[in-house]
């Protein structure tokens, strides 16, 4: 039987990803963009989040942001689709002693409903678009409601068809870097490592029209938006006056149109209704 192009790619990401996962806390962590881009998303994350509350966090990773999540005396589960990366995140919680605030298991995205003997959860949280590595993103969306608490949140960092920092690469010569989320309606190439897989780009639009029915909407926030994304190397340590004065801007307009919506990604918290 011919495996779905979905599985396909999930096994792609997977790979990728497991490739990855020994040298992703050394790659990610000194980097001063990443370190504001986390900075972010645990501001805004700290609006909804409080003591003893059972979080579900999807594509973990190796397990900053779910060992963060617990020492804000959180209780998460932590699910991702590379074992690698849970390997990884196994040897944290043994050396920090947080076992019994973090558990974990491998799960893809599209199979969350498997997870409601873990819930009723209080919060879902998707960090660093992880969902865009799934053409299937309402299926995901729709498996929010079932999961949730009555009230619950959920938090969403997504990459979304427009940024405005890769468009201007366009003036470099860099046209299909530049235009590549315009046109990634079935899935824009991707590497880590030596593995190519697809992703793909999404709107908060587009999660608006799969979650109206069931979720009001909170808060959406752009993310390097007027700080430049990661991927321009070295800018903050070459550039540090400028970095932070681009910070305080940003934080000023994070909520504003348009630029909450050009970023490199976006944040979209919801509300069960």
């Amino acid at each position: 039987m011919k495996m779905p192009d979905s599985n396909i790619n999930e096994t792609l990401v997977a790979t990728a990803f497991t490739q990855q996962s020994s040298k992703f806390d050394r790659l990610y962590s000194e980097d001063t963009i990443i370190q504001y881009k986390r900075k972010r998303v645990r501001d805004h994350l700290s609006k909804f989040i409080f003591p003893d509350q059972n979080i579900l966090e999807i594509n973990c990773g190796t397990g900053e942001d779910a060992i963060w999540l617990a020492q804000q005396s959180c209780k998460v589960h932590a699910t991702d689709i590379a074992a690698a990366m849970l390997e990884i995140l196994d040897q944290k919680l043994k050396s920090d002693g947080l076992e019994n605030l973090i558990s974990h298991e491998i799960c893809s995205f599209t199979t969350l409903e498997n997870l409601q003997q873990k819930g009723p959860f209080d919060l879902i949280f998707s960090n660093f678009a992880g969902l865009n590595c799934t053409g299937e993103l309402n299926k995901v969306l729709a498996s929010f409601k079932a999961l949730l608490k009555p009230k619950g949140i959920v938090t969403l960092v997504i990459l979304p068809k427009f940024c405005l920092w890769e468009f201007l690469l366009i003036f470099r010569g860099k046209v299909r870097t530049a235009t590549r989320r315009f046109f990634s309606r079935n899935g824009a190439s991707a590497k880590v490592e030596k593995t190519n897989f697809k992703c793909w780009y999404y709107n908060p639009s587009y999660v608006m029209k799969y979650v109206k029915n069931d979720f009001d909407l909170l808060s959406i926030e752009g993310l390097c938006t007027i700080v430049p994304p990661s991927y321009i190397e070295h800018f903050a340590e070459k550039s540090p006056k400028l970095f932070s004065m681009l910070c305080k801007k940003e934080n000023a307009l994070k909520n504003k149109w348009p630029w909450k919506y050009i970023g490199d990604y976006y944040i979209i918290s919801l509300q069960k209704k």
